[in-house]
């Protein structure tokens, strides 16, 4: 029989035509008004905000640290709406967005006055009523292209990269000369990108140059002579020198990509920037301060034995731990390179924060081997961070902020070996904040070069506010006059159908505020198709409605109209809805924006159209005797 339900409910029983239960009723409103509830914060516009965040997250705040920030923007005419110090940050609400970068400024330069270090941050405030938050309702985030986010450019600090490689090659030959028994003079012997080694005779030196030509592989090397002693020169080729620069922007950008990740950040930017930069924009990020303080971290780990009273002076260098020097082998067993998971917990003795590690398969066995020939001596981590640092220096009678990065190498753990370790093993000694992330950075992988912030801004719309505002313009204008078509083209029916189109956008934003998607223009383009597909699916329903009307009267038309124009409706959503799967999975950016912006709006529109038009349409015509019918 025509009318059976497609959706799973049971076929009607004897009633007046075109009637639906009362629990129909209700679970279409039921849905339309929590959906309306959760789309709601979209109407409240978050506030333009600084934020002042400790760089270490274990440091309280300083007690001055308020009164300090909000006096130095008062002073310079910057009004501030709100100032409230809450979870470990300052948060000042201003009244423009154009006083944010101003402001920062001024912040920054007020903060450095302070004993700690304070990470200043762009962000936003949400302005949604607290009784929706406690709900869980919240404003759907919107993409760099509609509202800004946060953009920030990073330079590469590409010289201590290559010095530090520089330095390592340095070690290595070193070694081999000693296991070689070659004599050689000095001990610094980089300059730049060039490896100059002194020999005591001309027989080393030749004897040095084949040892060390396969290390120096991309090397140009040379026999000069260094005042009366003979030397080889290794000069640093340009290509191998671009080779160099390229694999430390790869692995820095793949590592800015897992730690985004990490944040939760939807749909951002990572691109490489000419030779030595990267930008990263973030679309809607809340906790800017955050994001800067883990994607600016460089944090790495060196795994060493401790040396033994007859170890050279020269492999050895030494360390300050819990008030006491420590002597260390200068070469590395692993480093924070090799590890493959990193995994924040607690020690289960203790109850002290712990970070689980486990090795690659080279790092797993260049532990094995160094443990297990020496049980019972010791071994050290050293935590290494590079943090960035910002000082005020006057420049033509103007303070000006320069940024420069900052390595701090710290003895964490000292411990003797009981047994050959693996693949797996814990780091103690850790507080909880450095446990976190340093998990998180070892996790997200190393950077393979320090970076640090050379310009940070909250960006508008990429192709301009014009544009935005015509978009806005357009999605509104059309969205009008479709309803005026329907209306006037099908009467009650395109009521209805209006109704319902209303609903569909509707639930559309509460979906995405929902699963926390980020609204780009080219989801604004996705909701324009959804639009028309949601009146595609009524023009469908109306279309056949018209043909039955032909056959059969007119409540029998309806509801043999409904029935028969659900199947083709399902059939063509569905495979558009396969094809936002396979966009979303395999697309990135811009494109991800999109499929879920047609996934998400393919499901309203079916539900509304079905659903919602029909009940409506139930209210309007249903149980009427009706001679004719306007369509």
């Amino acid at each position: 029989m025509i009318g059976a339900s497609l959706l799973g409910l049971p076929e009607a029983k004897r009633r007046a035509p075109n009637t639906s239960s009362l629990g129909r009723y209700l679970f279409v409103l039921a849905v339309v008004l929590i959906g309306a509830l959760y789309a709601t914060p979209n109407l409240f516009q978050p506030d333009p905000a600084l934020q002042v965040k400790p760089e270490d997250p274990d440091r309280p705040l300083h007690p001055r640290l308020l009164d300090t920030v909000r006096n130095a923007l008062e002073e310079a005419g910057i009004a501030v709406a709100a100032a409230e110090a809450k979870e470990g940050s300052v948060f000042l609400r201003l009244g423009r967005e154009e006083d944010q970068l101003r402001g920062r400024e001024l912040v920054m330069r007020a903060v450095s006055r302070l004993e700690d270090h304070y990470i200043v941050a762009l962000t936003r405030l949400s302005t949604t009523p607290t009784w929706l938050q406690d709900l869980g309702a919240k404003p759907m985030s919107l993409g760099l292209d509609l509202s800004g986010g946060v953009h920030l450019l990073l330079q590469v600090d590409m010289d201590k990269f290559i010095g530090d490689r520089m330095r390592a090659m340095q070690e290595t030959a070193r070694d081999a000369l000693v296991d070689a028994r070659i004599r050689y003079v000095g001990r610094n012997w980089v300059d730049g990108t060039r490896v100059l080694i002194p020999f005591r005779d001309v027989a080393g030196r030749d004897q040095a140059a084949e040892l060390l030509a396969a290390q120096f592989q991309g090397f140009e090397l040379s026999n000069i002579d260094e005042g009366d002693q003979p030397a080889l020169q290794f000069s640093m080729l340009e290509e191998h020198l671009r080779q160099m620069e390229d694999a430390a922007i790869s692995q820095n950008l793949q590592s800015l990509r897992n730690r985004v990740n990490e944040l939760g950040v939807s749909e951002p930017l990572v691109q490489r920037l000419g030779r030595e930069r990267i930008v990263l924009d973030l679309p809607g990020i809340q906790d800017s301060a955050e994001a800067k303080r883990i994607i600016n971290k460089f944090a790495n780990l060196e795994f060493r034995l401790v040396a033994m009273p007859g170890d050279r002076s020269s492999l050895t260098e030494v360390y300050d731990y819990e008030g006491s020097p420590v002597t260390l082998l200068r070469k590395n067993i692993v480093t924070g390179d090799q590890v493959t998971s990193a995994n924040q917990d607690y020690d289960p003795e203790t109850s002290q924060p712990q970070v689980s590690i486990g090795l690659d398969s080279d790092g797993g066995r260049r532990m094995n081997e160094a443990t297990r020939d020496n049980v019972g001596r010791s071994m050290a981590i050293i935590f290494i961070e590079q943090k960035p640092r910002a000082r005020t220096r006057v420049v033509d009678g103007e303070e000006v902020v320069e940024r420069y990065s900052e390595e701090e190498r710290r003895l964490i753990s000292v411990a003797t070996i009981q047994s050959a370790l693996g693949y797996n093993f814990r780091i103690t000694g850790l507080e909880l904040g450095e446990a976190r992330d340093l998990a998180l950075l070892l996790r997200a992988g190393a950077l393979a070069a320090p970076m640090y912030i050379v310009e940070e801004r909250t960006v508008g719309a990429s192709l301009g506010e014009e544009n935005i505002e015509r978009g806005r313009l357009s999605v509104i204008v059309g969205f009008i006059l479709v309803m005026l078509f329907m209306v006037f083209h099908y009467r009650g029916f395109g009521l209805a159908a209006d109704l319902a189109l209303t609903a569909n956008l509707m639930l559309l934003m509460a979906v995405m505020s929902i699963l926390g998607a980020t609204l780009t223009l080219p989801g604004i383009a996705g909701i324009v198709l959804t639009v028309g597909m949601a009146v595609d699916a009524n023009v469908l329903i109306f279309s056949r409605i018209r043909e039955e009307l032909k056959e059969r009267p007119p409540q029998q038309a309806i509801q043999a109209g409904f029935d028969r124009a659900v199947l083709t409706i399902l059939d063509a959503n569905i495979t558009t809805f396969f094809v936002a799967i396979i966009l979303f999975s395999i697309g990135s950016g811009p494109v991800k924006g999109f499929a879920v912006t047609l996934a998400v709006g393919i499901v309203t529109s079916v539900f509304t159209a079905v659903m919602g038009t029909r009940s409506l349409v139930n209210l309007i015509y249903g149980g009427r005797k009706l001679e004719a019918l306007r369509i």
